[in-house]
């Protein structure tokens, strides 16, 4: 439940499960692909707690959904057929990166405005004509390795959307959240079918996940955007530093 309420008010659901599945004792591709199974409970719960940021987005999440579901796939594939630990060395970075950019959110997207002589906020219609490529770019490589990995996903996404696409951070967390059930649901079929899951601590994990789920949208809502930005980017390099110890995890 608390890797639910953590994850889906913007911070990082593996950073409470996937250490708690190890220390159970799971083996670390089990833990991660049990991991990433359960945790496709916090779709619904999140889609449930985020109805009000979420109004006025399909037409936005229906556009890039399928998108970022082919990543999750993706990567599902790679995490099935790549040696486990291949990208162990270079997930830090990236997480580290990704919270250095939550960090630094409001100056990048002053930066962005200024460019665009524009101080509004895109919304719905995401990036502009010519920044799309390169959203697409992102979103789908972050899926990917959404579905290989994941821990630390959602603090790239969240700071990938808060840049290109909405500045107000419970939108952008709500719809971060729609990513990553999109990246998680193929992931979970993929892995479910063909790796070592746990289905004892897949089921509580998703039982847990989506009570937390649930409230986290909500706690997102409640808190100041500030709290929110700098707690989020502390967990993801918290993540990153706990991840560089223990690559092998």
């Amino acid at each position: 439940m608390i890797a639910g309420i953590i994850g889906t008010a913007g911070g990082i659901t593996s950073l409470v499960s996937y250490p708690a599945l190890l220390a159970v004792g799971l083996a670390p591709f089990a833990a991660n692909a049990t991991n990433l199974v359960a945790l496709n409970a916090c779709w619904p719960g999140s889609a449930i707690g985020s109805r009000r940021e979420l109004a006025g987005w399909g037409s936005w999440l229906a556009r890039w959904l399928p998108l970022t579901a082919a990543g999750g796939a993706t990567g599902a594939l790679l995490l099935l057929v790549t040696p486990p630990g291949a990208f162990a060395r270079v997930v830090p970075f990236l997480i580290a990166t990704a919270a250095l950019a939550l960090i630094a959110e409001p100056w990048l997207s002053g930066l962005r405005q200024a460019r665009s002589g524009s101080a509004q906020r895109p919304g719905p219609a995401g990036a502009s004509g010519r920044r799309r490529p390169f959203l697409a770019g992102v979103l789908a490589l972050l899926a990917v390795y959404g579905g290989y990995f994941g821990a630390g996903s959602g603090v790239m996404i969240l700071a990938l959307l808060l840049v290109m696409v909405e500045r107000d951070l419970p939108v952008a967390n709500a719809v971060k959240n729609m990513i990553n059930g999109s990246v998680t649901l193929p992931a979970g079929i993929l892995l479910a079918c063909f790796a070592p899951v746990h289905w004892v601590a897949a089921a509580a994990l998703g039982a847990g996940a989506l009570a937390g789920s649930v409230i986290g949208p909500a706690l997102t809502r409640a808190l100041p955007r500030v709290i929110t930005r700098w707690a989020v980017a502390l967990l993801g390099l918290g993540l990153a530093v706990w991840l560089w110890v223990r690559p092998s995890a």
